[in-house]
């Protein structure tokens, strides 16, 4: 049975409310039949050190690829995987985590991949409930096995593959979520935070810049409906758009402010992102802003 929406006023301006939760509507309800937490970081330590009470960790590097294809896991992998954290398929899934809620917004990208039908996010994460001095705990979890189906993965929705992008330049709207540095290919990836370095700096041809972090407050809550509408309103939701980071975590975030927040419904994540396009032999970059 799905949880109850967060009635938080200024989530309601969102195309869909549904998707984001509050701290103070999660610390409610800690512990509810039916509803599991997943913490979800870049720096998987973290968890280790401090999580909300019955949170269950997802490791994006062990948890998520499969590290053979360098591919998302599939239908398989993920039904094991919420088997063993315990999560049944009519279950609510709130998923947090550092950095803004990157990885998280990651892993609720996987999750919709695989069709789960309410999956939500915790707004401003794992820094927000840490900032507000809210419970946490060191015990991890033991939760029954659930019997969780295999689902087969749908990438068409929510995804993009390199040689599609490919085909979009000059066609679609594509997003570069990256700092405008490494949008013009004036960084040096060997300091870039990822752990997998670009051959080439640059963007991808015709690419507009929206840094992923003009989208939240630096309590990493996201920005007003009015806000993002200001920030993205070059953009028409009718048109079909391609995101883009290093990783593919930042423009899952952005995926998730265009998709959920401002109700884009033809935005796909290209999860394979800078490190697979700028490592590519003979494929097209440009560079300078």
């Amino acid at each position: 049975m799905a949880a109850p929406f967060d009635p938080l006023p200024q989530f309601q301006d969102y195309a869909r409310p549904e998707r984001l939760v509050s701290a103070s509507w999660l610390s409610a309800r800690l512990g509810s039949p039916g509803l599991r937490v997943v913490e979800s970081d870049e720096d998987t330590l973290l968890y280790d050190i401090g999580h909300l009470p019955g949170a269950v960790r997802i490791d994006w590097r062990h948890d998520l690829t499969d590290d053979v294809t360098r591919d998302v896991i599939d239908g398989e992998a993920f039904a094991e995987l919420m088997r063993s954290k315990g999560i049944n398929r009519d279950d609510t899934v709130v998923i947090y985590g550092d950095q803004s809620n990157w990885w998280a917004s990651y892993t609720l990208w996987v999750f919709e991949l695989f069709g789960h039908e309410d999956v939500r996010l915790l707004d401003g994460g794992r820094d927000a409930w840490m900032a507000e001095e809210r419970d946490t705990s060191f015990m991890v979890p033991d939760f029954p096995r659930s019997d969780y189906p295999v689902v087969e993965r749908n990438d068409s929705e929510h995804r993009i593959l390199v040689q599609e992008v490919l085909g979009t330049i000059g066609k679609d709207t594509i997003i570069d979520v990256r700092s405008p540095e490494e949008f013009a290919g004036t960084n040096d990836d060997s300091s870039h935070p990822a752990t997998a370095p670009a051959l080439r700096n640059g963007h991808i041809p015709t690419a507009r810049n929206y840094p992923w972090a003009e989208s939240v407050h630096a309590n990493s809550r996201f920005r007003s409906r009015a806000e993002l509408d200001e920030i993205y309103g070059a953009l028409k939701a009718s048109e079909e758009t391609v995101i883009y980071c290093h990783l593919g975590d930042q423009s899952a975030h952005t995926w998730f402010v265009l998709k959920h927040l401002l109700g884009f419904d033809k935005t796909r994540n290209y999860d394979g992102s800078w490190v697979e396009w700028g490592n590519m032999v003979r494929m097209p970059i440009e560079r300078g802003e």
